[in-house]
């Protein structure tokens, strides 16, 4: 029983650790892509250089980027069933490829940048500290907790996420991934970083609203299940077409442009206009979701990097707003619940999001934010987002074309 005490308490203790060097790479970046973010809007012609920005992010993870390259598939593959960990590198490399792609505008997240930062430094860490296996193994899904709920401010969904996508639910992760996140948490909020306060929405659940929300789930399932077959199909097709790799962002960029010069200037980036609106009760046009997953999709797609967590709130959001009238439900209502429930059905992490929806927007929106994901997440079906370790490797080994005799 004390033999039990003592390594419950040390993984406590240990998942702490974890917590705040997440806390600390999730500070810099925030406060750096805000940074980068303002610098965009304020030089409208900074989005010209997209192409070449591609282009450099390009080229350093093909020089450079070995394992690194798997990004949160490797992550959460490693989290589910740890081999060698993430690689060190991993952390600069997508803290500066995610600010450089904002800088010039594409369409990416932020979510993957905090997640692989805070793997790529608790292993580094764990590796310094000379811990066994076993230990790394846990915190390898610590780090998720601790990345998670730290850059979007919702502590107790990370822990879920962590422990919903990893598919190892032991003590050991659940002690160390609940101080991960929490501190991680503390960490942002205490050196002064402000996330967006959401409003507490209401949305009205009983017999009569529940088939409604099941079928907005259902719409919500569709748009993730394309996003996380249309990703993965870009990328192999850019793999096929386009043999080396660092010309594929370039394309991209490009593409990206043209677009923007047809639509406008909406859709680049993190696109958090669009979200705040929908979730004010601004109607939203019917093809703002639309552009916003064409956006995202041609800048993952080709080999920027970031996540995909913010987009897909934006999607959602965009998407609850449109069927929120032919529903007959209130608008911010179905844009709170589509934030949650795309991502949710992306990712299979329909717990996780229902905790993120109380955290957000109220404890009273988690029940039908359940219902809203779990219809979600049954028609949604096929891969994650983020691939099986198989995938991951490949990604990681093949699609990114790897410098022979690159460093693990």
């Amino acid at each position: 029983m004390r033999h039990h005490v003592v390594g419950t308490l040390r993984f406590v203790l240990l998942g702490a650790v974890s917590g705040v060097l997440a806390g600390l790479a999730s500070f810099v970046f925030l406060e750096l892509l805000d940074a980068v973010t303002d610098e965009r809007l304020q030089h409208g012609r900074l989005v010209w250089w997209l192409p070449l920005g591609g282009l450099v992010i390009g080229l350093a993870y093909h020089w450079f980027g070995g394992r690194a390259a798997g990004g949160t598939a490797l992550a959460v593959s490693e989290a589910h069933a740890y081999t060698r960990g993430t690689p060190a590198r991993m952390a600069p490399m997508v803290l500066a490829g995610t600010l450089l792609g904002h800088l010039f505008g594409a369409s990416i997240g932020r979510e993957g940048t905090a997640v692989q930062m805070s793997s790529s430094l608790t292993d580094a860490a764990a590796r310094v500290g000379r811990l066994d296996h076993h230990h790394r193994a846990v915190l390898a899904r610590a780090a998720l907790a601790g990345g998670f709920g730290a850059v979007f401010g919702v502590p107790f969904a990370g822990v879920v996420f962590a422990m919903e996508i990893a598919r190892r639910r032991t003590w050991s992760a659940l002690a160390a991934s609940v101080p991960a996140a929490l501190v991680g948490h503390l960490v942002v909020v205490g050196l002064g970083h402000d996330h967006a306060d959401r409003a507490s929405v209401q949305v009205p659940f009983g017999f009569d609203t529940f088939l409604l929300l099941a079928i907005a789930g259902l719409s919500f399932g569709v748009a993730a299940r394309w996003f996380a077959a249309a990703v993965p199909f870009t990328k192999r097709t850019m793999a096929t077409a386009i043999p080396w790799a660092p010309l594929r962002p370039v394309i991209g960029g490009v593409v990206t442009l043209g677009l923007m010069m047809l639509v406008g200037r909406d859709y680049l980036g993190l696109s958090l206009p669009l979200l705040d609106t929908a979730l004010e009760g601004v109607p939203r046009d019917w093809y703002d979701p639309i552009l916003k997953f064409v956006f995202t999709v041609v800048a993952l797609g080709t080999g920027f990097v970031g996540g995909e967590v913010t987009p897909l709130f934006v999607i959602g959001a965009c998407l609850g707003s449109v069927v929120a009238d032919p529903l007959g439900l209130p608008q911010p209502a179905m844009s709170a619940l589509g934030l949650v429930a795309v991502f949710g059905a992306a990712a299979h992490v329909p717990l996780a999001c229902t905790v993120m929806a109380g955290e957000l927007f109220g404890v009273h929106a988690m029940v039908p934010a359940l219902v809203v994901c779990l219809a979600a997440r049954a028609v949604s079906r096929g891969d994650s987002i983020y691939a099986h370790p198989a995938a991951a490797m490949v990604a990681a080994e093949g699609t990114t074309a790897v410098r022979p005799g690159a460093a693990p």
